[in-house]
């Protein structure tokens, strides 16, 4: 049992770690622009759909990283670096339902890099979603481009702290989709 979930604990960091440098490398961009004209990221609310991979598992034969879809959408908070998101990720067996407050950093020309922190609400508590089996404290960070006038894409990862029963294992999913800007 402890060799697995030291395993399912170096997988994790294996995932976060490349994330939290991409994060920092973004920071330390936008923080380094401050005296360039700064870029203006991506404005505007969008919903889009796409899909969802769980890396990881509680450590039990029977917790599996589970593939899904993923219902995504993007509420900007006018006059702030702040965005409200929900994500929505199901697959066959249950949902995850996944309100997050994100801060958004500008990086580029109409794409952000956001990071923040919400709740995962799992539908069925001990049924595998792509980010655990019971509810959990989630992680957040990802980007979001607007491709045309009304077409963003996005890709983020979500790291869900203790997110399987009868198990310490924390969960690791990715998501990537598209969706329509308003």
């Amino acid at each position: 049992m402890k060799a697995s979930t030291k395993k399912s604990k170096l997988a994790l960091l294996s995932c976060i770690i490349p994330l939290g440098i991409v994060g920092t490398i973004a920071f330390s961009f936008a923080k380094s622009a401050v005296a360039a004209p700064s870029p203006q990221g991506m404005q505007g609310d969008y919903i889009g759909t796409g899909i969802s991979s769980g890396v990881t598992s509680g450590g039990h034969g029977s917790d599996n990283g589970q593939v899904g879809g993923d219902i995504q959408g993007r509420v900007a908070i006018t006059h702030t670096p702040l965005s409200v998101r929900g994500s929505f990720l199901f697959d066959d067996k249950t949902t995850a339902t996944i309100p997050t407050i994100t801060y958004d950093i500008p990086i580029a020309k109409n794409t952000n890099l956001y990071t923040g922190a919400g709740y995962s609400f799992i539908g069925r508590q001990g049924d595998d979603t792509p980010l655990g089996n019971r509810n959990s404290v989630v992680i957040d960070t990802g980007v979001e481009t607007a491709i045309n006038k009304n077409i963003v894409a996005f890709g983020d990862g979500k790291l869900g702290l203790d997110a399987y029963k009868n198990s310490d294992a924390d969960a690791v999913s990715f998501q990537l989709g598209v969706g329509y800007k308003f």
